[in-house]
C-alpha cells in the first residue's frame, strides 16, 4: 500500500514510495493536548541517529486548527527538522487497522500504535498500546529492527 502524508506544520510531505530501501515506524498518536505523546516523540527523535535506516513518522490525527495552535508554543526549527504528520480522522490510522474506542479527553480515538514496515513497504511488525502511557519504547523498537535485519 502507498500513501502520502502532509506535515501539519510545515510544507513537508512524505510518501512511501519515496522511502524503498529503508524501515518504516508509522507512530500513531493521539490528540495535540497529549503530553505523553511530546515525550515520546521527543525520546524518539534524540535517539533516531541510532537507528539510521528508521524512518520515524509521527502521526496525529488532529485538524490544522487544533495542531496549529499546539504548534504555536514549540520551536519553529525543531518542527522543520522533527515534522509531526497529520492523519485527518485517523484515515491512515483505519487504513492498518489500528483500533478505535480509546476514550480520551472526552472523545473516542484510535488506541496508540506503533508500525513497522520493512524496506519494501510491508508490515512486519505492530505494537498497539491499550493506553496512552502504554508505548513502544525506542529500545523495543532498535531491538526489533535488529532482529529483522538478521533475518
Amino acid at each position: 500500500m502507498d500513501f502520502e502524508v502532509k506535515a501539519a506544520t510545515s510544507d513537508q510531505t512524505f510518501s512511501l514510495k519515496d522511502a524503498k530501501g529503508k524501515y518504516v515506524a508509522l507512530h500513531f498518536l493521539l490528540k495535540t493536548e497529549c503530553p505523553v505523546c511530546l515525550r515520546h516523540t521527543q525520546d524518539y527523535w534524540e535517539k533516531a541517529d541510532q537507528l539510521p535506516n528508521v524512518l520515524q513518522i509521527f502521526l496525529k490525527p488532529d485538524t490544522d486548527a487544533e495542531i496549529k495552535e499546539w504548534a504555536d508554543g514549540l520551536p519553529a526549527d525543531e518542527l522543520t527538522e522533527r515534522p509531526i504528520y497529520r492523519d485527518p480522522e485517523a484515515k491512515l490510522a483505519k487504513e492498518f487497522g489500528v483500533p478505535g474506542g480509546y476514550q480520551f479527553h472526552g472523545q473516542v480515538v484510535h488506541y496508540p500504535a506503533t508500525i513497522l514496515l520493512d524496506p519494501d513497504g510491508k508490515e512486519v511488525f505492530r505494537y498497539v498500546g491499550k493506553s496512552n502511557r502504554d508505548r513502544l519504547s525506542f529500545e523495543d523498537l532498535a531491538a526489533k529492527v535488529a532482529e529483522l535485519s538478521k533475518q
